[in-house]
């Protein structure tokens, strides 16, 4: 009988607690391929590119809303499209959850299924769609593409509200918290550090954030001594009280519809949204990094590494699940 070594127990003992810890979820991540339509439809990354471009060259802002939904897709049930899939009477799905009420770009996904399907009907996943959707509409800025999108996703059948706020990172997580979430979908600490920079793009709501203008202690009262005092009086020009669900800010104040390394400058000046984002800067390790992320070129690498991780998170490949007709109905 083979003996395992200290170490090797240790890894599995580290395993199976970062799985209890994740409501037992997997930590695969599934086998995908750059050419996987060569042969049955090899021109669908230009019809997902064309209409998203399309789409965001009439409205810049719509680059973050498909960038997050593509990360909220993939935390909850891996990136299998299963955020798409409407609400039943005896379901309720997950982009009725609340962290997915502010979910945008679902009708720019069902034009471009609508015109993948007109050349390729029952070939492409909703999931690599949205995978593709996500880099195309960050890239335009650039008209170059950022990152690779392996492709082969299949689509998921199960789309459950109760699982998204166990699944996605709040904005309230402190750091051991955020680490704990990545770790659950296989992702390592700089993975969260450079998704985070995502936030350098796209506006949130007040609700999000507003108890660190008004309710830090818990109390109904008190401010978030990290913030910056002068950001924080110019949120509080925005979001005027505890009650404003509606009120939406740029995430990144100056360069809100520029996918750059603006979000670590402002981060460094305390001026990051969300306790989230702060709570980088908790952490040594995390500090030197949000520094060296300052860079254009080094920010861009890490980026595109890491977003090719998180969209191999639990995929459905080969014969499990299905390729979805229509990306907001299962079959």
């Amino acid at each position: 009988m083979k003996i395992l070594s200290l170490s090797s127990f240790l890894v599995i003992i580290t395993v199976f607690a970062i799985q209890e810890a994740c409501h037992g979820g997997p930590l695969t991540q599934g086998p995908l391929t750059q050419d996987y339509y060569k042969d049955s439809c090899a021109n669908v990354e230009d019809i997902v590119r064309n209409v998203t471009w399309k789409y965001v060259a009439q409205d810049l802002t719509l680059a973050a809303p498909l960038l997050r939904l593509h990360f909220h897709d993939c935390f909850v049930r891996g990136c299998d499209a299963s955020v798409l899939i409407n609400s039943t009477p005896n379901n309720t799905a997950e982009k009725d959850a609340p962290p997915d009420l502010t979910l945008g770009g679902f009708n720019i996904i069902d034009d471009i299924k609508a015109e993948v399907e007109k050349t390729c009907p029952g070939i492409v996943s909703c999931a690599d769609i949205v995978a593709l959707a996500a880099r195309d509409s960050v890239s335009f800025q650039y008209k170059r593409l950022l990152w690779e999108v392996p492709l082969g996703r299949r689509d998921g059948t199960i789309s459950l509200a109760s699982e998204v706020i166990a699944n996605i990172p709040a904005p309230t997580s402190n750091f051991s918290q955020l680490k704990q979430n990545f770790a659950c979908k296989g992702l390592d600490i700089l993975d969260l550090i450079v998704l985070s920079g995502a936030h350098t793009i796209g506006d949130s709501h007040c609700h999000s954030f507003d108890n660190r203008l008004y309710n830090f202690t818990g109390k109904g009262y008190g401010q978030d001594p990290t913030l910056n005092s002068s950001y924080a009086n110019y949120l509080k020009t925005k979001c005027k009280n505890l009650s404003d669900n509606t009120t939406t800010v740029p995430m990144d104040p100056t360069s809100s519809l520029s996918f750059d390394t603006h979000y670590y400058k402002i981060l460094l000046e305390n001026e990051g949204l969300f306790q989230s984002d702060a709570a980088l800067l908790t952490d040594q390790g995390s500090l030197e990094e949000v520094k060296k992320l300052l860079s254009f070129e080094y920010f861009l690498e890490k980026f595109a590494y890491s977003m090719k991780k998180m969209g191999e998170i639990q995929v459905l490949t080969g014969f499990e699940g299905q390729i979805r007709k229509n990306c907001s109905v299962v079959n």
